[in-house]
């Protein structure tokens, strides 16, 4: 049998952006805390400390929501 291929594939992971505030040309989401439609793509903004991160672009709300909702998390378990 043939071995699978890209066994040591480097596995990428999505560093938040951080930026003083979600942009002026963004729309939010009505019915979701932190989403923002922006350029036909749905993107959460949270607020840490003093400034925003900026999740990767979703093709649903619900994701850039639970996005949040796990930066959230993940902010509260470091303070």
């Amino acid at each position: 049998m043939k071995p699978l291929r890209q066994q040591n594939r480097q596995i990428i992971s999505y560093v938040p952006r951080t930026e003083p505030a979600p942009p002026d040309h963004a729309v939010k989401v009505e019915g979701f805390r932190d989403v923002w439609l922006l350029r036909g793509k749905y993107v959460a903004f949270v607020l840490m400390g003093n400034a925003f991160r900026r999740s990767q672009a979703f093709s649903i709300p619900e994701s850039a929501q639970r996005w949040a909702v796990q930066m959230r998390q993940e902010g509260e378990l470091d303070a």
